[in-house]
């Protein structure tokens, strides 16, 4: 019974993926039915050709788009809900997510600036631009960090009153740049609002190996998060080395985020609307809530991504947009909750 009870969170956020993903493929500006999807994978997996689709369109809209996109947005939506986990963890503070406390902002305007450099078309160029997210998201979170330090403590006004502050200076460095530039940088408007524009197999590549580095290492740590939970001198005592996993984790899940906002764009509240359902649902356990939480980011962004594709159509909405819309009142709701109750 025990291992039932172990499984069964794992098991249903699995099958949501799964249906995600293959709501994500199917649906579009051309619309694939699933009897159709199914055989023109069955097909092109064997290296034959489906009889419901002759002519090979569906196929290589599939392979070529659709299956490359999926899997993007589901590893950026698992990064930024593993990461908000991670982070709400760390300081023990509800509200901490890679976007209010001002990392995608900063991650966003690493990556500007990678993109201001006439090879990141290029291979080597798309490895580069997750490296220089990385290096302005760090800055930023340790900026917004020391500026909302109490003591040993980050409060949550602290927290959030850096966060907007930061947020708000690294966006208008970013604007400033865009309005000065032409070509790339001006298309980028839309990957700040959490467009995915980069389509087919090279930008999955470029970002792949950020992701398997951060996401593992952030499912390493939810033992140390749980700990540390009781404070720092008893996880002392337990052996958990309290100077080196704060930074350990930061590190991750500040990798994560700007390998997602590098290649996605700026998409603000999955880390704070996935890690709350999945506590709320399943609890508070890190060893179980950073890896469930990972898979429930990556089916929100799909979903949210097919309501971006569909709502106007043919016309696209970034996706961002759609987050906002789901998470600002979401925000709303736990900052009025954690007013009377304490989830940790």
């Amino acid at each position: 019974m025990p291992k039932k009870n172990t499984l069964l969170p794992f098991l249903v956020t699995t099958g949501v993926l799964v249906a995600s993903i293959l709501i994500s493929i199917a649906v579009g500006s051309v619309f694939i039915p699933f009897n159709t999807l199914v055989d023109v994978l069955k097909q092109g997996l064997t290296g034959g050709q489906s009889v419901l689709d002759p002519s090979g369109v569906f196929l290589k809209i599939i392979t070529d788009l659709r299956i490359p996109r999926t899997l993007l947005l589901a590893l950026a939506g698992a990064a930024l809900a593993g990461s908000g986990g991670a982070y709400q963890g760390l300081f023990r503070n509800p509200l901490a997510d890679p976007f209010l406390i001002g990392v995608s902002s900063g991650a966003g305007l690493g990556a500007v600036l990678a993109i201001m450099i006439p090879a990141s078309n290029t291979m080597s160029g798309l490895m580069s631009v997750p490296a220089a997210a990385f290096a302005g998201a760090l800055v930023t979170v340790l900026v917004v960090v020391q500026l909302a330090r109490v003591g040993k403590t980050v409060p949550t006004t602290n927290l959030i009153l850096a966060g907007v502050a930061v947020n708000a200076f690294a966006s208008a460095l970013t604007s400033a740049l865009m309005i000065h530039s032409t070509g790339e940088l001006r298309r980028a408007l839309v990957w700040l609002m959490g467009g995915a524009v980069q389509t087919g197999w090279k930008p999955l590549l470029g970002v792949l190996p950020y992701m398997i580095i951060g996401m593992t290492g952030l499912v390493m740590v939810g033992h140390p998060l749980n700990v540390l939970q009781f404070g720092e001198e008893q996880a002392q005592q337990l052996g958990i080395r309290v100077q080196r996993v704060p930074w350990f984790t930061i590190l991750l899940a500040t990798l994560t985020t700007a390998a997602a906002v590098a290649f996605v764009g700026i998409i603000g509240f999955v880390g704070l609307v996935v890690p709350h359902i999945i506590r709320l649902t399943w609890g508070g356990d890190y060893r179980r809530l950073i890896p469930l939480s990972m898979l429930g980011g990556a089916s929100l962004l799909l979903l949210t991504d097919v309501v971006a594709r569909t709502v106007i159509a043919p016309q696209e909405i970034p996706v961002g947009i759609v987050t906002a819309l789901v998470g600002g009142p979401f925000f709303l709701w736990v900052l009025h909750r954690s007013k009377a109750q304490n989830y940790w």
